[in-house]
C-alpha cells in the first residue's frame, strides 16, 4: 500500500528507543524496582511512585491513572503527537532516516516542509539579532522597554525586529541561496504582480515567531512601531504549508506542562498579555493566532487540560469574543470560566500593576461561563423592562439549551428567575418553549471501536495492515478509534466505562504473557465466546491470531494493534502486574541452585494446572449462561417440535460437555 511506513521501519525505530532512556529524557533518572523501575507519573498529580517502566517488554504502565504502552505511545501522550508524529521524533532521536514507500508526493511534500523550517528557523535568528544589535532595531527596544518586556522574556520567546526596506529579507534569502519561490511559500515575501521581482512582507515591525507543539518555528507576528492609521497593528504569517493559524495557538510549545499540570488553560487575546502571564508565573497561558477559537484549537488544548479560563480584554469587543467562544468550547467538551479583568486593564496591564499573584488570584475567582453570561446580559440589557427581561430569558435559555444538560439549563432557569425576580415555574416553562421552537445542539461523541465478535476456532487473523501507519497524512491519533455510523446517534455524552474483568479472565490475561510455552493447546482449547470481558476478548484474539498466523513478534506488537485505550491500559497493567506475579526469577548459583530450581519447576507446574482451571471454569460458566438461555427458550409456548428437539438435544450436549475434563 503506497504512503506506508514498513514494519519493518518501525521495528528498527523500536529496537533503537529503548524505552527506559527515552521516558529518562523526559522525567529524569528513574528509579530501578527490582527487574522494573519506577517514577512519579506525568499524567496526573500524585506523591508516591505508581508508573512502571518494564525494559524487558518495552512498555510502561501508571497502575494510578492506568495509562500504559509502547515508547510511541509515550512520546504521543507526552508531547500530545499523532502517532506518525512520535515515529519521526524517535527516528530523529536514533539518527534513522524515515522513508516511506512508493509515494514520492509525499516525499517531495516532506522535503518542502523541512526546508521551510530551517528557513523559518534561520530568518528568526536574522531578526532576533536585529532586533539586539541593529541601530535601527533601537525603535523596537524602545517599545519593548516602554511596555516592560524584559530581556529574559525577549530571549525566552524569541523576539526580534524586521528592519523597515523593502527587500531585506529578499537579499537575506539570497544571500543564503535559499530559492525565493520557496521562501515566498514560507510567506515571509511577495511577489510582485507582473514582474520577476519580490518585496518583504514585514516591514519595521516587532516579530513574534510562532512555534508548533514542539517548538519549531512555523510563522511570525509582526506588530507595528511607526506609521499611520492606515497601517494594519499586525501582520500575520499567512497559512503555508508548515502554518495553519486555525490550528496554531500561540504559547502553547511553552506551556503545555503547566496546562497539563493544571488541568486548565487560561486563554487570553494577545501575545504580550502572553509573555507578561508567563513571566508574571501564571504560565499555563496560551492565545489563538489571529482568529477566533475554532474547533482544532479546543480539540488541541483537550490534549492537556479539561478547562479553560478565557481571560479576555475588559472592553466590549474583549467580552464579545468571550460570548462567541461558547459553541466551539461546549462542542469540545471543555469546561468553561471566564475570568473578567477589571476595566481599564488588558491581562498584561493588570499583572504590570499588580504582579502575577495577583493575576492568579483573579484567573481562580474566575466564574462559571453562564454565570458569567447571565451577568453580562442583565447589565447590557435594561431589566426593569418587558423588552430588557425578554432579552436576557431568551439568551439564557438558548445559550444553555447547547449543552444538552437538563440539570445546568434548570439550574440557570432558577438563576436567571431569581435576577429577573419571577417565579422559577414560569422561568421553566418560558426554556422548555425556547427549547421546543429550535433544534438542540447535540454534543456526538467518537464510538468505541467495534467488539471482537466471538466465536469458535480457528482465531481469525488480524488485519492485514496492521502495524502499518499512513505516511504524510495520519489520523489524529493512530490508536483511538475512528467514528462510525453510528457516531451520528443522539446518544449520551459519555458511555458508562465497562466495569472491570472477572478475576478468571483478568488471571488469564496476565497469564497469556507468560505462557508462550502452552499458547499451541490455549488457540486449540480456548473459544472466545466463553469470555465476556469486550477488553479480555479482544486482547486474546489478537494474542492467538499472531500466534496461529506464525507472526508474534512481541507485547509492543499487540499493543499497536489496540485501538481502545481502555483496552489498551487494560493490557499494560495486566502486562506489569503478571511480570510480578508470574516471571521467571533470576538463576542462582553455587549450593542454593538446586534449590531454586526445584521451586521454579514448582511454579511452572502450579501455572500450567491453573490455567487449564481457569479456562474449565470460564468454560462451565459459559455453559451454565448458555443453559440457562435454552431453559427460558424451552418454557416459551407453541414452540414448533423440530426447534424443540434441537434445544434439548443442545441442553443434553452441554450437559455432557461439562462433565468431561479440557482436552
Amino acid at each position: 500500500m503506497p504512503g506506508l511506513i514498513p514494519p519493518q521501519k518501525l521495528e528498527e525505530i523500536r529496537a533503537a528507543s529503548d524505552i527506559v532512556d527515552v521516558i529518562g529524557g523526559y522525567l529524569g533518572p528513574l528509579k530501578r524496582a527490582g527487574a522494573n523501575f519506577v517514577t512519579l507519573c506525568p499524567f496526573h498529580r500524585e506523591k508516591s511512585p505508581s508508573f512502571n517502566v518494564n525494559p524487558g517488554r518495552q512498555i510502561f504502565h501508571c497502575f494510578g491513572c492506568h495509562k500504559g504502552g509502547d515508547v510511541f505511545r509515550f512520546v504521543q501522550d507526552y508531547e500530545s503527537l499523532s502517532f506518525i508524529e512520535a515515529v519521526r521524533r524517535l527516528a530523529e532521536r536514533a539518527r534513522i532516516v524515515l522513508e516511506f514507500e512508493d509515494n514520492p508526493h509525499a516525499k517531495q511534500a516532506r522535503g518542502e516542509k523541512e526546508s521551510l523550517l530551517l528557513i523559518h528557523e534561520e530568518i528568526c535568528k536574522r531578526w532576533q539579532a536585529a532586533l539586539a544589535n541593529d541601530a535601527a532595531g533601537q525603535i523596537a527596544r524602545d517599545y519593548l522597554a516602554k511596555r516592560g518586556v524584559s530581556a529574559e522574556a525577549v530571549k525566552l520567546f524569541r523576539l526580534g525586529y524586521a528592519p523597515d526596506l523593502w527587500d531585506d529579507t529578499v537579499n537575506w534569502a539570497k544571500s543564503k541561496n535559499f530559492d525565493i519561490k520557496l521562501v515566498e511559500r514560507g510567506g515571509l515575501v511577495i511577489h510582485k504582480e507582473e514582474s520577476d521581482r519580490y518585496y518583504d512582507r514585514f516591514r519595521g515591525r516587532l516579530m513574534f515567531p510562532i512555534c508548533d507543539e514542539q517548538g519549531r518555528v512555523i510563522g511570525f507576528s509582526g506588530r507595528v512601531l511607526a506609521g499611520d492609521e492606515k497601517t494594519a497593528k499586525y501582520v500575520n504569517s499567512p497559512e503555508t504549508p508548515i502554518f495553519t493559524k486555525g490550528r496554531v495557538i500561540f504559547g502553547l510549545d511553552k506551556s503545555k506542562r503547566a496546562i497539563a499540570d493544571k488541568d486548565c488553560a487560561i486563554i487570553c487575546e494577545g501575545q504580550l498579555d502572553l509573555i507578561a502571564c508567563f513571566m508574571g508565573g501564571v504560565q499555563n497561558v496560551v492565545a489563538p493566532q489571529g482568529t477566533a477559537l475554532t474547533a482544532d484549537h479546543c480539540r488541541i488544548l483537550k490534549r492537556y487540560g479539561d478547562e479553560v479560563v478565557l481571560c479576555f480584554d475588559s472592553d466590549n469587543a474583549g467580552q464579545n469574543a468571550a460570548v462567541r467562544s461558547l459553541d466551539i468550547l461546549l462542542g469540545s467538551g471543555l469546561a468553561i470560566r471566564v475570568a473578567t479583568v477589571p476595566a481599564p486593564h488588558d491581562p498584561d496591564s493588570f499583572i504590570k500593576a499588580n504582579g502575577g499573584a495577583a493575576f492568579e488570584q483573579l484567573i481562580a475567582k474566575a466564574e462559571g461561563f453562564f454565570d458569567y453570561y447571565l451577568n453580562r446580559l442583565c447589565v447590557t440589557n435594561d431589566i426593569a423592562t418587558d423588552k430588557g427581561r425578554t432579552a436576557v430569558l431568551k439568551a439564557m435559555a438558548e445559550a444553555t439549551q447547547k449543552t444538552n444538560d437538563a440539570v445546568t439549563v434548570d439550574k440557570y432557569a432558577q438563576k436567571t428567575a431569581a435576577r429577573l425576580g419571577v417565579a422559577p415555574e414560569s422561568m421553566r416553562a418560558e426554556f422548555k418553549k425556547i427549547a421546543a421552537a429550535k433544534p438542540k445542539f447535540v454534543l456526538r461523541p467518537v464510538s468505541p471501536a467495534a467488539p471482537v465478535a466471538p466465536r469458535p476456532k480457528p482465531v481469525a487473523a488480524p488485519p492485514a495492515d496492521a502495524g502499518h501507519v499512513e505516511g504524510d497524512s495520519p489520523p489524529d491519533d493512530y490508536y483511538d478509534s475512528q467514528p462510525s455510523a453510528e457516531a451520528t446517534a443522539d446518544v449520551p455524552i459519555e458511555a458508562e466505562p465497562e466495569p472491570p474483568p472477572s478475576k478468571q479472565e483478568y488471571w488469564l490475561l496476565q497469564a497469556l504473557f507468560h505462557s508462550d510455552d502452552q499458547i499451541e493447546w490455549l488457540a486449540n482449547t480456548l473459544r472466545l465466546e466463553w469470555l465476556t470481558h469486550f477488553g479480555v476478548r479482544q486482547i486474546v484474539a489478537l494474542r492467538l491470531a499472531a500466534f496461529v498466523n506464525d507472526q508474534w513478534t512481541g507485547p509492543v506488537q499487540l499493543l499497536g494493534e489496540i485501538s481502545d485505550e481502555s483496552v489498551r491500559s487494560l493490557c499494560t497493567q495486566a502486562m506489569a502486574e503478571s511480570d510480578r506475579m508470574l516471571a521467571t526469577p533470576p538463576a542462582r548459583e553455587g549450593a542454593d541452585a538446586q534449590r531454586a530450581a526445584r521451586i521454579q519447576s514448582d511454579r511452572e507446574k502450579a501455572r500450567v494446572a491453573m490455567l487449564r482451571d481457569v479456562l474449565t471454569r470460564l468454560r462451565n460458566d459459559f455453559i451454565d449462561r448458555r443453559m440457562t438461555e435454552l431453559n427460558r427458550d424451552l418454557n416459551l409456548p407453541g414452540l414448533p417440535e423440530a426447534q424443540l428437539d434441537d434445544l434439548l438435544r443442545e441442553r443434553e450436549q452441554l450437559r455432557q460437555m461439562k462433565k468431561q475434563p479440557l482436552p
